[in-house]
């Protein structure tokens, strides 16, 4: 489903069975490294490196891990007289199978996160500077539509049937609630004074809200439209996720250099100190796992899930490890 003609052309049976995963993969853009890893999330150990993607920051896999998209936070100066639509930066996509670059899809602004459809159809990149969102077709490779959302959208849900798209704006502490059929705004939620990074509860009723400068987790209720309660977390709140069974929301604070869990049941929370400015954050589905990067330092740390014990370091070649994708075999 994923592959245009071009890419049949250029597949090879060979090179795929050298570059086979097993298990859990977790792919992870190194930012100024230029660079995106494969770490196997069994062993916590990269596996795989894939060169040429300039300053990837958000990542998203297909749903069948065949493909990688990463977005770029490096784009062209447009010229005097230039459509501000212009495209000017890329989005990459990699064949983990055969280890590189297949090819780019060109695009308007520098892109901060990824997000995908749950058939494999439509990535949906984010454009802080650009107030929209674009709306990428990989059966054609080509943006088809632009979204307007609300100032500097950040980070995108969708939910699992597909129907739903979610879009955090940074700017003005909305979510654009958009309708994935006709790709319109259908409404706009209160979400608190600076929504990025989000993640929906378990049961897609509600959608838990990093506002960064807030220092906070906020709960957004999908029906009411609107903040139902908030988690004090720390200075510069950051990355966001959710454990395996919706129990637990983990969060970090950049500034105040801890992770932080919140059982969203009792709202009680318990932290841990990592030093220094933990980052991103991904519980790593199955291994019981959480994978935590640092802003200032090549390391992801891996924590475990339940008593939030750091198990080991995972040191990455350079860069900053942003947006992580999961891919269970």
């Amino acid at each position: 489903m994923y592959r245009t003609k071009q890419m049949v052309l250029a597949m090879s049976i060979a090179m795929a069975s050298q570059f086979s995963f097993a298990g859990t993969t977790v792919y992870i853009p190194l930012g100024t490294a230029n660079q995106v890893i494969a770490v196997d999330g069994d062993k916590d150990t990269i596996s795989a490196a894939y060169d040429g993607v300039d300053n990837p920051h958000g990542l998203v896999a297909t749903p069948d891990g065949e493909y990688l998209v990463a977005g770029s936070l490096k784009e062209t100066a447009l010229k005097a007289g230039d459509s501000k639509d212009k495209p000017n930066s890329k989005l990459f996509l990699i064949h983990p199978g055969h280890g590189h670059v297949m090819s780019t899809i060109a695009v308007a602004g520098w892109t901060h996160h990824q997000a995908i459809t749950p058939d494999g159809r439509y990535v949906i990149s984010t454009h802080p500077i650009r107030g929209y969102i674009s709306i990428v077709d990989l059966q054609s490779n080509e943006v088809v539509k632009t979204v307007k959302t609300g100032p500097a959208p950040n980070y995108t849900l969708v939910t699992r049937d597909g129907k739903k798209v979610y879009v955090s704006n940074s700017g003005n502490g909305t979510i654009s609630e958009i309708d994935a059929a006709s790709w319109t705004v259908t409404r706009n939620l209160k979400a608190g004074p600076s929504p990025e990074h989000t993640i929906f509860a378990k049961d897609e009723k509600s959608i838990y809200v990093a506002n960064a400068r807030a220092g906070k987790v906020s709960v957004v209720s999908i029906a009411k439209g609107d903040v139902i309660k908030s988690y004090p977390i720390g200075k510069s709140v950051h990355g966001l996720d959710i454990s395996d069974d919706g129990s637990t929301l983990y969060a970090t604070s950049k500034k105040e250099d801890k992770l932080v869990a919140v059982d969203v049941t009792t709202d009680k929370m318990r932290s841990i100190q990592l030093a220094p400015a933990p980052y991103h954050l991904n519980t790593i589905h199955g291994t019981g796992k959480i994978y935590v990067s640092s802003r200032k330092s090549p390391v992801i740390w891996v924590v475990d899930q339940k008593n939030l014990k750091v198990l080991g370091e995972i040191k990455i070649p350079g860069g900053e490890a942003h947006q992580m994708s999961i891919v269970r075999d």
